[in-house]
């Protein structure tokens, strides 16, 4: 069947693969008025050569213009796109572009090592040399990483063909960025989490910001969207952008903070390079506005009247409606777009080959700053570092008191955004209600912003700044994502609350809502929220993390400790909404049963914190036992500690559910009698009248 309205743009706009170039040569031109080759990464005594001296900034842009085009184009696949033709197109587009990615990424790791090593690639021992980098250098291992992850990718978005595997292989491509964070400044220094964390959130933001805008310019050159589907996506992808735009702008202030220590700094050419990346993205944000205030409306109306949901556009001046050709002209050999959309379209071009040569612009300054020593040095832990920084990788905090476990902090960007942003999404959905005359009760909207606000001191907080050295310090944040946050997040019926403030999509899209519903529906959602199987997965989790290799992956690898704080957020929300939940999913037991299953995982709960009490063998021993602490008790009375908070704070949420069950059973019972006399009112007791009956008819019996 084919798609409705397949028309192409008025003409080819092959001027945007200036973009493209348009970056590289900022690239070399920003490096070159730097003067920091002799600076890239580690000075050399040997020239590497100028294949390598110009090839690198060269082949880093192309890697980020083609992760950006990979990744936006699967996001537009995922969420964005109608099946058929515009998702095919967008992951046709992908695949492309994730090929061309894991080449350049070889060919950025072969220059890379070059300018490294000082080795030009024509030594004969090049080859050998960069085998060894790969396999026994962390950082050889990472670009290694890289290449298999982007091959991975281009494989599976060659062979998917719906939205869902689209956001598998988004993720895959996700999981690139995140490997390549962890290779830019910092790494390994005192700010390694802060530097790792804004970078991801930093190249996440940019590339689907510049990959979706690309991807909609292919889909449209190539025929794949037509005026409504172009629209439509249009209006979607501008919501998209705008967090984007939030991610990058507050990454870079993340970043900027890590590298800039004064205003003075701003004057070194690490500095100039940070103003000119800042005034880009004004401009960016400048066109962004641009589009949502005026292009976006006019290309909605013109896609209304073409599907005949707005004003009429005569079929005369269309083009696509007078026996034009649908192939690139019509019988006159007029464009098929000929019509009153024509200034429209012709508007978008304009501001989107602007705003993509401005990106390519901004990727050849980031590039440029990634080749430059900042003015703040990415100094590594090594001698005269404490015991406690050369093992944990942070500067030792000092001693634990009320007001340090109050308001210190130790930052994390994608912590502090995810809180930051789940409070501005709900509050805009509670709005949204109340505006359209909808009633939400604001007790959900506190409830909501208080879990938000623990997660933030969880992820951010005092809890976070000694979560690294203390054991006792580490359980208090697994307890709290566990026990206390799961709570207000239930309670805020964030599920119930999307149901209602987002609309239904129609045009076979995935949007939000569709997502969490399909989530929700799925034959895994069902099985993890099933009451048993949520409270086995609750207390067996901590058996599975504390005693096995996943607590060191937490502790050393900023990858394992995010994918820790999902992992117990998740299950501690999943066992809570199956005992007190609204929101729908889980088929949920009876009051008493769930009482049952509550005093049950508790008591569980309570024989991990006792076996750790009483344990006297110190889990991850050269972590906790080599960090030279002069302040504190030793390393295994703070694990016992750590097990009698397991065991106390296991408490304190344990009373409260037990309370919220009850209370809830109360009401259910209310509810319930209240139910059962408005039918007496309405109909009579019929159940004791037939009662009485069977009472007459027994006595009868009896009587004979």
């Amino acid at each position: 069947m084919p798609d409705p309205d397949p028309v192409v743009a008025p003409g080819t706009p092959w001027w945007l693969v200036a973009a493209g170039p348009a970056a590289v040569l900022v690239a070399v031109l920003a490096v070159l008025a730097a003067g920091t080759f002799s600076e890239i990464f580690v000075p050399t005594f040997v020239d590497p050569g100028a294949l390598a001296m110009y090839g690198l900034p060269v082949s880093t842009v192309l890697v980020e213009l083609s992760a950006a085009v990979t990744t936006g184009s699967l996001v537009l696949a995922a969420v964005v796109l109608r099946p058929g033709r515009p998702r095919r197109r967008a992951l046709a587009t992908a695949g492309t572009a994730s090929a061309a990615w894991a080449v350049l990424a070889v060919v950025q790791l072969v220059l890379r090592y070059s300018t490294i090593a000082g080795t030009p690639i024509t030594d004969p021992s090049f080859g050998g040399e960069l085998g060894l980098f790969v396999t026994e250098i962390e950082l050889g291992q990472l670009y290694l990483g890289i290449i298999l992850t982007v091959a991975l990718t281009s494989a599976v978005a060659m062979a998917v063909r719906s939205a869902n595997g689209a956001m598998v292989t988004a993720l895959l491509a996700t999981a690139a960025l995140w490997i390549q964070a962890s290779t830019g400044h910092a790494a390994g220094s005192a700010n390694h989490d802060l530097a790792v964390s804004s970078m991801f959130l930093h190249l996440v933001g940019a590339a689907v910001w510049i990959g979706g805008l690309a991807g909609l310019l292919v889909g449209r050159v190539r025929g794949a969207l037509g005026t409504a589907d172009f629209a439509s996506a249009v209006a979607r992808y501008s919501v998209i952008a705008a967090w984007c735009y939030v991610m990058v702008g507050a990454s870079g202030i993340g970043n900027a903070v890590i590298r800039v220590s004064s205003l003075a700094d701003l004057a070194t050419p690490y500095g100039l390079l940070l103003v000119v990346k800042v005034v880009l993205l004004v401009v960016l944000g400048t066109f962004g506005y641009v589009h949502r205030g005026a292009v976006i409306r006019r290309l909605r109306s013109l896609g209304d009247a073409r599907d005949g949901h707005g004003p009429q556009v005569p079929a005369a001046v269309t083009g696509a409606r007078t026996g034009a050709s649908t192939s690139g002209t019509g019988p006159r050999g007029e464009r098929p777009d000929r019509g009153p959309d024509q200034a429209v379209t012709r508007l978008f071009w304009r501001l989107a080959a602007v705003e993509l040569l401005v990106m390519g612009a901004v990727s050849g300054v980031a590039v440029a700053l990634g080749s430059t020593a900042p003015p703040v040095p990415d100094e590594e832990f090594g001698a005269g570092s404490s015991p406690a920084e050369l093992v944990t990788g942070y500067p030792l905090p000092p001693e634990p008191d009320l007001f340090h476990w109050a308001f210190g902090h130790q930052v994390s960007p994608l912590w502090l955004f995810a809180c930051l942003a789940g409070i501005v999404v709900y509050l805009r959905w509670f709005v949204r209600l109340r505006r359209r005359g909808d009633t939400w009760p604001a007790a959900r909207a506190v409830s909501w912003v208080l879990g938000m606000i623990t997660l933030l001191w969880v992820t951010n907080g005092g809890a976070a700044m000694y979560g690294h050295l203390l054991f006792s310090a580490h359980m208090i944040q697994h307890m709290t994502l566990a026990m206390i946050v799961p709570i207000f997040l239930v309670l805020s019926a964030p599920v119930t609350l999307l149901l209602r403030a987002v609309p239904v999509r129609k045009d076979g899209t995935k949007g939000p809502r569709e997502w969490v519903l399909g989530l929700v529906d799925s034959r895994w959602g069902h099985f993890f929220a099933n009451p048993v199987v949520a409270a086995v997965n609750f207390a067996g989790s901590m058996i599975v993390f504390y005693f096995t290799p996943a607590f060191r992956f937490a502790l050393e690898a900023h990858l394992g400790h995010a994918l820790m704080i999902v992992h117990f957020t998740l299950v501690g929300y999943m066992f809570v909404n199956a005992l007190i939940g609204i929101d729908p999913g889980p088929k949920r037991l009876g009051y008493p049963q769930r009482l049952l299953l509550l005093l049950a995982t508790m008591g569980f709960h309570a024989f991990f914190g006792v076996t750790i009490m009483t344990g006297d063998s110190l889990l991850v021993a050269d972590w906790f036992g080599l960090t030279g602490r002069p302040w504190g008790p030793s390393a295994i009375v703070d694990q016992q500690k750590g097990g009698g908070i397991a065991w106390g704070i296991g408490e304190l949420p344990t009373l409260a559910l037990a309370m919220i069950v009850a209370l809830s059973w109360s009401r259910s019972d209310e509810k319930e009698a209240r139910r059962r006399d408005r039918k007496v009112a309405r109909a009579g007791d019929v159940e004791m009248d037939e009662y009485n009956k069977m009472l007459e008819r027994l006595a009868e019996r009896d009587g004979r």
